[in-house]
């Protein structure tokens, strides 16, 4: 079977479940025609870049031939998620300063990526965060280590997309949420299988452009509904809210010191060590290309943020003050993820609507495709051509692999959209970040400051923070009250970046201290520098 003859399949799987979706369910026809349109646009970019992508050089990581302006830009797609556009304007809705905060902390934690990581990295790896841990490391055990960490983190990165996406196409089209999540899926693998990161990193481009577009046209919309007055705007925001001005403040994370800086630290130090968005730092010829894509990165995430901050308060005062959008109880119909899509039709129509929906769809699978490409790279990559078939691999067998890693990944995503279908999708995307702070960033932290870093030391840290903020995690209030339905945590800080990351830290530490067996390892820095 062909590539283009699978595409096609896979694009008529897409078309046909939408045109077929009841009139009377709410389908929007501009929508639909836009939403084709992506679709269509995404799938003749991974035709084009399938041809450019034969070797394992060019499937990983472009061949290192992204300039850092392309690669910022494909970055800032990468932090611009579903969790920005549909998640943080349903936060800022729902709770007024409480979904500020998640949005500023998002914005500080590409400059830590910068600071901390980037220019070393690129110098050191390859394609994968494991390739820089085993520059000095046992290869062994930490590629086993890294992989795990980058499937569990890619894993709960990849829920938030999938409920995005699902909820969304389920307004869209009026389609069941069971067939949004396998439409979702089904595309997600088509683009990862045959065109890796050039097709991935194009992709983000081309969603990146259009994502900041219509933030932009949607926050000068929502302030000329108000006269260009921001106080305004707010000030309707107020009154609409059921408790009022009490939301310009702190609630959720106001009871307690500690949750508030354990949602801090996880927020601002998490990018650092997110798989998928270390992976980009590989893609650029050199250092310096990877300080200009942070550069560009920041430049675009920042001021989509701050377009939140007038979409967030926009649907507060226009979508939950209007009847037509909410659901029998009051609630914003669809879910608290929808409020932007119902503010772009409340402002511009079916026209806007259709447009603004396209769009989110366009960047869940942009976001997808990263997380799902970096997944099946560790797989492939760190566990089968470093490990298990060491001897035997060959770059085709590689590349085979990461494909069959796909398929799998995107099954297994599909099954936890349906599980966590009633979260908010920026809040699921707070939970990678406490994984990636508690597992792969200490390791990576003391791997390139630290000379007296054993192996022994990075995985007892490792895992130490992998599990325990997994466990804590399912103990805290988003898994055993959420998900689970049980009336109190057992754990009550959400996220526990701040048990879980400083204990990370200190056992590996320990550890490598107390592990007399090796002599301490030459300091990273002189490694860089050499």
């Amino acid at each position: 079977m062909s590539r283009s003859f699978f595409l096609g399949l896979v694009l008529a799987g897409a078309v046909t479940p939408a045109l077929a979706a009841d009139p009377g369910s709410g389908m929007n026809p501009v929508a639909v025609s836009m939403f084709v349109a992506i679709v269509l646009v995404t799938l003749g970019i991974t035709w084009w870049a399938a041809r450019r992508a034969s070797s394992a050089d060019q499937f990983y990581a472009a061949g290192g031939q992204i300039s850092g302006f392309q690669n910022g830009i494909a970055l800032a797609g990468d932090m611009i998620s579903a969790g920005a556009l549909l998640g943080l304007a349903g936060l800022i809705c729902a709770s007024g300063f409480d979904g500020l905060i998640f949005a500023v902390g998002y914005a500080t934690g590409l400059p830590f990526v910068v600071f901390l990581v980037a220019e070393r990295l690129r110098k050191l790896g390859r394609y994968t965060v494991a390739d820089v841990l085993a520059t000095r490391l046992s290869e062994t055990p930490i590629r086993i280590f890294t992989a795990v960490a980058t499937l569990v983190i890619v894993m709960f990165y990849l829920i938030a997309q999938m409920v995005g996406a699902g909820q969304l196409i389920r307004l869209l089209f009026g389609l069941d949420y069971l067939y949004a999540q396998i439409l979702v899926g089904a595309l997600m693998i088509c683009y990862v299988m045959f065109g890796g990161m050039v097709a991935t990193t194009w992709v983000q481009i081309v969603k990146a452009v259009l994502l900041l577009s219509a933030g932009v046209a949607i926050a000068l919309l929502v302030l000329a509904s108000f006269g260009f007055d921001y106080n305004a705007l707010v000030a309707r925001a107020i009154a609409v809210h059921p408790k009022h001005e009490a939301i310009m403040m702190p609630q959720a994370y106001a009871g307690s010191v500690w949750q508030s800086l354990s949602l801090g630290m996880t927020l601002m130090l998490g990018t650092a060590g997110l798989p998928h968005v270390l992976m980009r730092f590989f893609t650029v010829p050199d250092a310096r290309a990877a300080r200009v894509s942070v550069f560009w990165a920041v430049m675009c995430q920042s001021g989509f943020f701050a377009l939140i901050f007038v979409i967030g308060f926009g649907a507060l005062a226009i979508v939950a003050g209007d009847p037509t959008y909410l659901d029998a109880k009051g609630a914003i119909r669809g879910g608290g993820n929808m409020a932007t899509v119902h503010l772009s039709h409340a402002l511009g129509g079916n026209t806007l609507m259709g447009l603004v929906s396209a769009v989110a769809f366009a960047t869940i699978l942009a976001v997808v495709a990263g997380l799902t490409l970096t997944g099946a790279s560790a797989v492939s990559h760190d566990l089968y051509a470093r490990i298990l078939g060491r001897r035997s691999a060959t770059e085709r067998s590689e590349i085979r692999v990461s494909r069959l890693a796909t398929v799998g990944l995107g099954l297994l995503s599909v099954l936890l959209g349906i599980a966590f279908q009633s979260q908010n999708v920026a809040y699921m995307i707070s939970l990678a970040y406490a994984v990636s702070c508690s597992s792969t960033l200490p390791l990576l932290i003391l791997a390139l400051y630290w000379g007296g870093l054993t192996t022994r030391g990075a995985i007892a840290g490792g895992v130490t923070g992998l599990v325990g903020a997994v466990l804590l995690t399912v103990l805290g209030p988003p898994v055993w009250v959420k998900v689970l339905g049980n009336p109190a945590p057992i754990f009550p800080l959400d996220p526990p970046t701040i048990v879980t990351m400083p204990v990370a830290f200190l056992t590996a530490v320990l550890v490598s201290i107390l592990d007399r067996r090796r002599a301490p390892a030459a300091s990273m820095s002189q490694v860089v520098s050499a």
